[in-house]
């Protein structure tokens, strides 16, 4: 099933976790992809998978920091130039950190906002244009089970996530008539670099009973990043294309 034969996707985060299992998946589904993450041995990782499953000449990498606005303007650009327009954009980049909400800084609450909400915005702005003359354009952001359920020592992660849910329904609205769909995925259990050992940086003395409620119904524990990048091939396709304006929550159960 080639569901994106022609279609044309920039992805961010894409040297690890969710972001590199979509990167794959819509390859393997015809896409034709730039890839770009921080992570540049990530990227080459993602380049390699691609290399051998035959579909390398579909796949360009490029090194981009979301929260760089200069950056984001010129890897934009880049992305569309190479791939000759935009139909998919998937935001998948971002970062998730923990600590004491009477503990937590300034800097490192601004920092957790800068990359998951501004740059996810930045990648928005920059994108706008090209999207718009797309063909079913659609924009595929990343929200969090954190936004909408406590999730303890997250304040700044559920902050900056619930920011991106608003936004995404704000840019459905006010594109919506000129054939823009924007849609989030909203993960929760899902296993990646962010989720193992201890989780994203929690306190030593973390109450470690506030998460007995956080664990998924179905299954035997956390679901891998194929399962969330599926929800978005599906979101990004035709098959998605009475979706907008919404968030997909991806958690097992987790949140019943």
């Amino acid at each position: 099933m080639n569901r994106f034969d022609g279609r044309r996707a920039l992805i961010t985060g894409a040297g690890s976790g969710i972001g590199q299992a979509t990167v794959h998946r819509i390859l393997a589904e015809g896409g034709r992809v730039v890839a770009v993450d921080v992570d540049e041995a990530g990227l080459a990782a993602t380049a390699e998978r691609a290399a051998a499953d035959g579909v390398a000449d579909r796949l360009e990498t490029a090194r981009l920091d979301i929260a760089d606005e200069a950056g984001v303007r010129s890897g934009v650009a880049a992305a569309v130039a190479h791939l000759g327009g935009l139909d998919v954009l998937v935001n998948a980049a971002g970062i998730l950190r923990s600590a004491h909400t009477h503990a937590t800084t300034l800097e490192f609450f601004n920092k957790v906002v800068s990359v998951n909400l501004t740059g996810t915005f930045l990648m928005i702005r920059e994108a706008l244009p090209a999207l718009l003359e797309g063909q079913a354009p659609v924009i595929v952001n990343f929200s969090s089970t954190s936004a909408s359920f406590a999730h303890p020592y997250m304040a700044a992660y559920a902050a900056s996530k619930g920011g991106v849910q608003s936004m995404t329904h704000a840019i459905a609205s006010e594109y919506s008539k000129q054939g823009l769909r924007a849609v989030c995925v909203a993960p929760g259990s899902i296993a990646s670099n962010m989720t193992t050992g201890r989780g994203p940086g929690l306190p030593e003395d973390a109450d470690m009973s506030l998460f007995m409620k956080l664990a998924p119904a179905i299954g035997q524990g956390f679901a891998g990043p194929e399962t969330v990048a599926g929800v978005i091939a599906m979101l990004a396709s035709e098959d998605g294309a009475f979706i907008t304006g919404t968030e997909i929550r991806i958690d097992g159960g987790t949140h019943m």
